[in-house]
């Protein structure tokens, strides 16, 4: 089986796991420190939060940037824990078109902003690409409402040489088990505003006000301060397959674009091609672990309010993953790349 997720962990991290042990302090500790400031460093943000979950992460944000009864925006493509987290934090989430590059749509939005007069809006750096964070922080600027980064798929993405999470108001990362930094289980949440640090203290520090017990083991955070070593250049890796791809797959098949001003780090290699189902049994039979993210919209998910969606639409029944990480083998990528292309020659032309 090719894997479309592969983490890899080597000595370093089994001896952080270790050293955790001997010490006997397994939260709380050194680790967490350690990766707050160096992940803090790495986006050039003045806080880090780190927390047990990418959806965590966003609940909290939402919660502290006091989203109850107000409108949140968000991209029609995303995974669900996107509109999960505003409805949990009470939010009315009001669900937007995406654009060429899977992402928010800046002109829907200024139509929704118009509208509908949102407190937060929350773009999605879907597939490892950053929104046009130009385009939505000037509608910040011009409308009043905050920013807030879903960079669950982002990590080590730049938009204009600025890292992906570092650009709005907040911005929130999941360490699950198939990001680029892995974690296995854990989130954290960037930003630079000291009022907002503050908001967000007041829900996961015990004290003076309510709060929640949502923090990680040290054994998370010391995987991924050794993980965060490796992250530019497993991102380099990626980028030197997907342009493989691009270069070898012909017969239909439409592959993402790079937005300019964009770094994309292809956290997921998305394929469409109008016989996508096709694609995915033929792949799958060969063993290579090919998914469709996401066979839904996140207003047919939760029944929520939305404007038109045509882009979302027509992608949902195209878009297909194959896959990119920075542990395939030569053959692996020579394999999958055969392997689309024949199966591409046989399937049946949409008109016919």
């Amino acid at each position: 089986m090719v894997k479309i997720i592969e983490p890899k962990f080597s000595e370093e991290e089994k001896e952080i796991i270790l050293d955790i042990l001997r010490s006997g302090q397994v939260t709380r500790g050194k680790w967490t420190s350690l990766f707050q400031e160096e992940f803090a460093r790495y986006l050039g943000v003045e806080y880090v939060f780190t927390l047990c979950s990418g959806t965590v992460a966003l609940f909290i944000a939402l919660k502290a940037l006091g989203v109850e009864g107000e409108r949140v925006v968000v991209p029609a493509m995303s995974f669900m824990a996107t509109i999960d987290a505003v409805l949990l934090a009470g939010g009315n989430p009001l669900v937007v078109d995406v654009d060429q590059y899977y992402t928010m749509d800046p002109n829907q939005l200024e139509d929704a902003v118009k509208k509908f007069r949102p407190k937060v809006v929350v773009p999605v750096h879907l597939y490892g690409q950053t929104a046009d964070m130009d385009a939505l922080m000037w509608l910040s600027d011009k409308y009043g409402f905050y920013v807030l980064e879903d960079s669950a798929q982002a990590h080590g993405a730049e938009w204009k040489g600025k890292k992906a999470g570092s650009i709005g108001h907040m911005s929130a990362f999941s360490f699950y088990a198939s990001k680029n930094l892995a974690m296995g289980e854990g989130g954290a949440i960037a930003t630079s505003d000291p009022r907002l640090a503050q908001e967000v203290r007041k829900w996961i520090d015990f004290g003076e006000h309510p709060a929640f017990n949502v923090r990680i083991t040290e054994f998370q955070a010391g995987i991924g301060w050794a993980q965060l070593k490796k992250l530019d250049s497993n991102n380099i890796k990626r980028r030197e397959i997907a342009f493989r791809y691009m270069n070898s797959l012909n017969g239909g098949f439409i592959h993402p674009l790079e937005r300019e001003g964009a770094f994309h780090i292809y956290h997921l290699y998305t394929l469409r091609h109008p016989q996508r189902d096709t694609m995915l049994e033929s792949l799958k039979s060969k063993g290579i672990d090919a998914r469709v993210y996401y066979p839904y919209l996140l207003h047919e998910l939760r029944g929520v309010e939305h404007l038109p969606t045509p882009n979302a639409e027509r992608f949902r029944k195209e878009v297909f993953s194959i896959p990119v990480h920075p542990h395939l083998e030569e053959e692996h990528i020579e394999f999958i790349v055969e392997s689309l292309l024949s199966v591409a020659e046989l399937a049946p032309h949409p008109l016919c």
